[in-house]
């Protein structure tokens, strides 16, 4: 059974940093792309950014430039760095996996999620 595990959010002021970690269990993911979406309330999930089998990086534009995305495939986790957070980045963030290739930013082609870890941003 595939387990993904969000951890790393909380409450930081506008201007700050965090540091979301995504773990993965179950099975070898060195093959897969992972990617972090958002969802706000009210709000469509919303793709954030992602990064390939072989370490290719993808971005939105309301993010880049402001976050950064890696992996450390001996430890099946994913990192999502986030600086100059702005109270507009407030949602709920999720992780995801997906085999193959295709439109890392369509959250209806990742074939597992996380449970999501709260993300505030205070102005």
């Amino acid at each position: 059974q595939v387990q993904l595990v969000e951890s790393g959010g909380g409450l930081v002021q506008a201007g700050g940093s965090l540091r979301l970690s995504c773990a993965a269990s179950g099975r070898t993911f060195t093959s897969v792309a992972m990617g972090w979406f958002r969802q706000a309330p009210g709000e469509e999930r919303e793709f954030v950014g992602a990064i390939s089998w072989n370490a290719r990086t993808y971005y939105a534009d309301p993010v880049k430039g402001r976050v950064t995305i890696s992996r450390d495939n001996a430890k099946n986790t994913m990192y999502l760095q986030m600086n100059s957070l702005k109270p507009e980045d407030t949602a709920v963030y999720f992780c995801g996996i997906r085999w193959g290739d295709g439109n890392y930013d369509r959250a209806n082609e990742y074939d597992y999620w996380g449970q999501g870890t709260q993300v505030t941003v205070s102005s």
